[in-house]
């Protein structure tokens, strides 16, 4: 039977796209097209032998699996196959499978082996096949490599003429490094011809210089771009000047890029004619798409269906357009008439209609960019593309990102997290839950949000005026080394201001300041003490803020205070931010209109620098886990709570449920003197304030007696032995919209549930990460020891916080998890209640195999 979920979209080496499925019954004539277009040495290879053409009982059996025992997946372009994997179990319920591919001679060295193999991996591993097993030519170098890289622990024997190669297919540290590698470089790869195309195409731009499509073409034309500009017209000779095509095919160059601005109607034919020429990459600015109701969605589908068949990547539709300042390209491939600012600040917008007022209000700003991206429906190139091709792009030096819903939201954390170590990127992302998931979340508040974007490194913010804020401090000014703020200005009110603000922002006001400059103070004087801050070992991020004098307060009428600011806040490596009331701002020094937007833009990033300077943490390596029993429960349905966690090294305490006294004592005979009884019904099982709770029962009296005072909770109770006693402590995890699992650990209590004091970090957790989690909720002393208390091992809790973290992170059909309560002892904890909530994987979307996703 057929799986649609092994169907994916994937990159290539080269950073096209192709479309890899499960092969059909019906590929057969395409399967021996393929075959016809093998060299004698690929067939050889592949086969052992010339094998000049597939035999019709051969070829029944290769489009013929049965998608258990017998899996196929076939790579195509449109209607061509030029790539097939198999695999074949060896024998009934065996648990190897031999493994082989063949690329076609044209396709070759585009990294389709590799591809393969991970799909074909994951495909297996659902059907309960552990290892793959390999022949392999010597002369077979490149499929050799394939195996060698994949990241696998790989047994190999030479024999009879064979290389014999066996290697389980479980995921490794290090397979899912290479394969987060290569999806790096190839995501990267492809926004290349977006981003800095040899020549660009246009499709719309009328002969009139009337509409959107002139005026993309202005803009393109107009902005410089320094490769050929190319309109594509059915009857014009010339269109803004330029020669016109009927054709792109017609061109006497290779195109990267297609700007598309024609009737959503026409862009089909648009695509098609592009994906003839072989273009790269669409820029697609006409609307009328997912926006406008069902119909446009499935007209975006279409869309998207086409450009990836064609190898193509997507920006848009309904989007602004693209543009790269550097002087090698200078592409303004947008809808605002200017080429904006060059500077080191990439920008991605999610949202076309804001644009150009996005664009100007950079430009207002002083906030130079390198490129910037508006994805519009974002129907494919999404942020997370950006994130993989601005890593590395050397002109980008900080990341803006206005993001209005998240594709993928566990792949933007693992992007975010590895991209902020070497690049600050600022989000515009709502810190708002939907209802529906609040309940689940008592302690999920707005703070706690943004202090999961910072855990992540990412520099979450409330609005674009925020983004802005933000993003001209890091562009313009070094990174704080601390968190004590100097604050220095001519007017005692505002001086106070600030650093009132640097209390309420959580950051520290340096000591022996703020420092007042009289209001007669000239410029040198007003420079002079903002030098002496900058060089105060006491201080490690500086404010100005600064009050004009008042006519005839001093002789120096003229003193130029902004360039006295601008010399001491750019020569130094102490960040400095300034609040003008009046006059002009300091030139390239980050000027805010309040102290308070100030000091809120600096405070942002003192938190991401603290987040630099602290080590990213490990994997710890957990030997004593059962990944494929989990994966076998889970597959189940309705697995066992108990067995679940057992699987990953998480005892649960025993416990029976019992609907009659007898049956609780016999429960309780089977666990052993003294037991618990709990109501079950209700929430109550905790409950011992409300006295739904009998603790230290040594008896069969004791039990009897018990069980009829918990009547008025209902009939059914649960039994458990007693353990020793602990600080009760709650584990849970929920799915969020915009990081996927999260963990989050605090103290139980109805005190603490109703404070939602509960600390939450994105899975999976690092050993730092575990260790954090423990010491941040407020009421974390009780765990090292409060009033006498002897402390409990904090490093089990931290063990146990990793370990679900893992659980949830390589089982994604995990929606929540809740460990209440835990109680945490000197020598340990112990869970005594679990449960767990198992729904579609398929909303997550990482890790995984590779594969492209709408707008991920």
């Amino acid at each position: 039977m057929t799986d649609p979920a092994r169907d994916a979209d994937v990159l290539l080496s080269d950073g096209s796209t192709a479309r890899l499925r499960q092969i059909r019954p019906e590929d057969g004539p395409a399967i021996v097209a393929m075959h016809s277009r093998f060299s004698e040495r690929t067939r050889y290879l592949r086969y052992f032998s010339p094998y000049p053409r597939i035999p019709e009982r051969d070829l029944r059996r290769f489009v013929t699996v049965d998608h258990h025992d017998r899996e196929a997946l076939v790579m195509t372009q449109g209607d061509q196959i030029f790539a097939v994997g198999r695999y074949e179990r060896l024998g009934a319920d065996s648990p190897e499978a031999e493994v082989a591919f063949v690329v076609e001679d044209a396709h070759q060295g585009r990294g389709i082996g590799s591809v393969l193999l991970e799909h074909l991996a994951a495909a297996a591993r659902q059907e309960r096949i552990t290892r793959f097993v390999a022949e392999v030519l010597p002369a077979n170098g490149a499929m050799l490599r394939v195996f060698a890289d994949a990241g696998y622990s790989i047994a190999r024997k030479y024999e009879d003429g064979v290389v014999h190669l066996t290697f389980p297919i479980a995921p490794t540290e290090l397979s899912v490094e290479v394969q987060e590698r290569r999806e790096h470089r190839t995501e990267a790869r492809s926004i290349v011809p977006l981003l800095a195309p040899r020549a660009v195409a246009v499709y719309g731009a009328s002969a009139s210089g009337q509409g959107i499509g002139a005026a993309l073409l202005a803009h393109l034309r107009d902005g410089g771009f320094t490769g050929p500009v190319l309109p594509i017209h059915p009857t014009a000779a010339k269109v803004a000047g330029l020669p016109a095509l009927r054709s792109a095919v017609d061109a006497a160059t290779e195109i990267d890029l297609a700007l598309v601005a024609v009737p959503p109607q026409s862009v089909a034919a648009v695509v098609a004619d592009a994906a003839r020429a072989g273009v790269r990459g669409l820029v697609v600015v006409s609307a009328g798409f997912a926006e406008t109701g069902p119909d446009g969605a499935a007209a975006q589908r279409d869309l998207l269906r086409a450009a990836r068949d064609a190898g193509m990547r997507l920006i848009g539709p309904n989007c602004l357009g693209i543009a790269n300042t550097s002087s090698e390209v200078r592409l303004n491939a947008t809808l605002a008439p200017h080429l904006p600012t060059a500077g080191r600040v990439g920008f991605f917008s999610q949202s076309g209609a804001l644009g150009v007022a996005l664009l100007d209000a950079a430009d207002r700003r002083g906030l130079g960019l390198s490129s910037f991206v508006s994805a519009g429906n974002r129907a494919d190139v999404s942020g997370n593309d950006l994130l993989q091709y601005w890593q590395d792009d050397p002109a980008t030096d900080v990341i803006l990102l206005y993001l209005e819903t998240f594709g993928n939201p566990r792949k933007f954390a693992r992007l975010a997290r590895r991209t902020g170590r070497t690049k600050p990127v600022v989000a515009v992302a709502s810190s708002r839950r939907p209802p529906a998931l609040a309940p689940d979340v008592p302690g999920l508040d707005p703070a706690a949000v943004t202090a999961l974007f910072a855990r992540s490194g990412v520099i979450r913010v409330d609005t674009v005026a925020e983004m802005f804020d933000v993003g001209v401090l890091l562009a313009h000014q070094p990174l704080p080394a601390g968190r004590r703020i100097g604050v220095v200005g001519n007017s005692s009110a505002l001086t106070a201001l600030a650093a009132a603000a640097v209390h309420t922002s959580g950051l520290t006001l340096a000591e022996s300041y703020p420092h007042d400059v009289p209001p007669v103070a000239g410029a040198h004087e007003f420079a002079d003490t903002l030098a002496d801050a900058a060089t105060d070992d006491r201080v490690d991020a500086l404010v100005a803020v600064f009050a004009p004098p008042l006519p005839g307060q001093h002789a120096d009428e003229d003193a130029d205070f902004a360039s006295a600011v601008a010399s001491v806040a750019l020569a130094g490596e102490k960040p400095t931010v300034a609040m003008f009331l009046a006059g002009t701002l300091p030139a390239r020094v980050p000027s805010y209109p309040s102290v308070e937007e100030a000091v809120r833009a600096l405070s942002r990033v003192v938190t991401y620098a603290d987040w630099l300077r602290r080590p990213p943490g490990v994997l710890p390596e957990l030997h004593d886990i059962d990944r494929s029993k989990a994966t076998e429960m889970i597959a189940g349905g309705t697995p066992s709570v108990r067995d679940l966690l057992a699987a990953y090294g998480i005892p649960l305490v025993p416990s029976v449920t019992a609907r009659s006294a007898a049956d609780a004592v016999a429960a309780a005979g089977l666990h052993g003197y003294p037991v618990a009884l709990k109501a079950a019904g209700g929430g109550m099982r905790h409950r011992i304030d409300l006295g739904a709770v009998r603790l230290d029962l040594g008896s069969a009296a004791d039990v009897d007696r018990a069980y009829r005072e918990l009547s008025p909770f209902g009939t059914e109770v649960i039994v458990q032995p007693m353990v020793a006693p602990g600080v009760a402590c709650v584990v849970e995890v929920v799915e969020d919209p915009q990081f996927g699992p999260i963990v989050g650990f605090g103290l139980g209590g109805v005190a603490m549930e109703l404070l939602g004091d509960r600390a939450w970090r994105a899975a999976p957790l690092t050993d730092l990460d575990a260790a954090a989690l423990v010491d941040e909720p407020r009421s974390a002393p009780l765990l090292r020891g409060f009033r006498g208390a002897a402390p409990v091992d904090r490093a089990a809790l931290a063990d146990l916080l990793v370990r679900v973290g893992r659980l949830v992170d390589e089982h994604p059909e995990i929606r929540s998890l809740s460990l209440n309560p835990v109680l945490a002892r000197p020598d340990g904890c112990a869970v005594l209640h679990a449960s767990v909530q198992v729904g579609s994987p398929s909303e997550r979307g990482d890790p995984g195999p590779r594969r492209l996703r709408d707008g991920s």
